[in-house]
């Protein structure tokens, strides 16, 4: 009737694996969402940088025809 020590191992080990499994998947939830953020920024500040070129050059060029 004794609890054979292997076998508490193996459930204690049983638990970790599942903890840990489940960390990893948090995290790769986290880097997933972190990554659609920086793809939404980096496009913004793209789109940002265009429109700042382009009212640079519109403003270049009505200086020149002036």
């Amino acid at each position: 009737m004794a609890i054979n020590k292997t076998d508490a191992y193996d459930e204690c080990d049983i638990e970790l694996d599942e903890e840990m499994a489940e960390v990893l998947i948090a995290i790769s939830v986290i880097s997933k969402r972190l990554a659609r953020k920086i793809t939404a920024n980096l496009m913004t500040k793209e789109t940002n940088d265009e429109k700042v070129q382009a009212l640079r050059t519109d403003g270049k060029d009505r200086q020149s025809e002036t």
